[in-house]
């Protein structure tokens, strides 16, 4: 029996920093907020004709935000989605802690 070691690499939590995305926070970020609005369309049961009624887009615009082809859609437009499925969105602006990296960071968490 072989007991060859696996080499890996430790993530950094955010895939798209991982990958090498320009600005990860930020697209982590959109990605939060579209997986909260697929949740919502799809404990609701609505048809992609619904949703798109409800969010103000066409039909064909659904299957991407739902299946994470988000970039077309900026953060502002996201949080208007939320809004128009009636969920209340928070933005809470702090001072970074002194001890991070020289710029703050962006950061979605989901209730």
């Amino acid at each position: 029996m072989s007991t060859q070691k696996i080499k890996y690499t430790k993530g950094s939590g955010n895939i798209y920093k991982d990958l090498g995305f320009s600005d990860p926070e930020a697209q982590l970020a959109k990605a939060r907020l579209a997986m909260r609005i697929e949740e919502i369309i799809a404990k609701r049961k609505l048809k992609q004709t619904e949703a798109a009624e409800i969010l103000g887009l066409t039909q064909p615009k659904i299957p991407a935000l739902v299946n994470g082809k988000f970039g077309g859609f900026s953060m502002e437009a996201l949080i208007r989605f939320l809004n128009l499925l009636n969920q209340d969105v928070k933005i809470i602006v702090k001072t970074k802690s002194k001890r991070s990296s020289m710029h703050g960071h962006l950061e979605v968490a989901v209730a």
